[in-house]
């Protein structure tokens, strides 16, 4: 049994999944929304979240340094920083939502919309 785990797999080893994560977070945020699995983007929403969190409570200097070592892409830090803080100044979490869309055509895997609120 799995009580209290909340660490995700995606079906694949940890620097995969890693890879994953930082892939789909910066996509994130350049974009402001990804389609993607389900499970992929409950994955993915709180480490985003925690990255916007990192971005609006930190000195700039230290959350450009804490930002680029988990996401290691300048872009995605300077617009958390330029971009994001200004649009979330007001709230205090709840920065993501995801939407459902239906089911890919190959394997029937259930795909939602994650999106920048």
């Amino acid at each position: 049994m799995r009580h209290k785990v909340k660490k995700v797999k995606l079906g694949s080893d940890k620097d995969h999944t890693t890879a994953i994560m930082r892939n789909l977070a910066m996509s994130v945020i350049i974009y402001e929304k990804i389609k993607t699995t389900t499970a992929k983007a409950k994955a993915v929403q709180p480490f985003v979240e925690r990255l916007i969190n990192i971005a609006k409570g930190e000195d700039k200097k230290i959350a450009i340094r804490k930002i680029e070592q988990l996401l290691q892409h300048e872009n995605s830090s300077r617009k958390l920083l330029d971009v994001l803080i200004g649009k979330y100044k007001d709230r205090n979490s709840g920065y993501t939502r995801i939407t459902k869309l239906g089911y890919r055509n190959g394997d029937n895997a259930p795909v939602v919309q994650l999106e920048l609120v």
